[in-house]
């Protein structure tokens, strides 16, 4: 698959300990994706979101999750294909979440080509900089799963 106008998200707080699991995603895919692969960080307020992907062609976002799952746990969605579950995205320190702005862009006809969402299972979100060991372990294969999917 060409690179071309693909865009990868981390999305995150840095402040909140694994709610910035999007935003160290995003940090290691820099290193490891092609030049022509665009990784950013973004704090996850839709209106914008809906913005920056407006062009791409594939675009993932990669954001900490809440299901009830195992910390750590990786989920996958298809967002041509289902709904983003509100309850899992659906908290956000904006008025305007990633799930309401995927949604949102349905209805609209605005969706990217192509847009998955990679969900880690968070376990701590309270005020602090480190990551819960459960979700620092599941980085690494985050990752691998992000440049998989690149080249589908």
């Amino acid at each position: 698959m060409a690179t071309e106008n693909v865009l990868v998200i981390g999305i995150g707080n840095s402040y909140r300990r694994d709610d910035a699991v999007g935003l160290v995603v995003a940090r290691e895919l820099k290193e490891r994706a092609q030049a022509s692969v665009t990784v950013l960080e973004h704090g996850g307020e839709g209106a914008d979101l809906m913005e920056v992907w407006r062009d791409a062609r594939l675009v993932i976002l990669v954001d900490a999750a809440r299901s009830g799952a195992q910390a750590g746990a990786l989920h996958r969605i298809d967002c041509n294909l289902e709904p983003l579950p509100p309850s899992m995205f659906g908290d956000s320190t904006h008025a305007f979440s990633v799930a309401e702005a995927v949604e949102l862009s349905r209805v609209l006809g605005r969706l990217p080509g192509r847009l998955i969402v990679f969900g880690i299972e968070g376990e701590d979100y309270r005020i602090g900089t480190e990551l819960s060991p459960a979700v620092r372990l599941a980085v690494p294969k985050v990752v691998d799963a992000v440049l998989e999917e690149i080249k589908k």
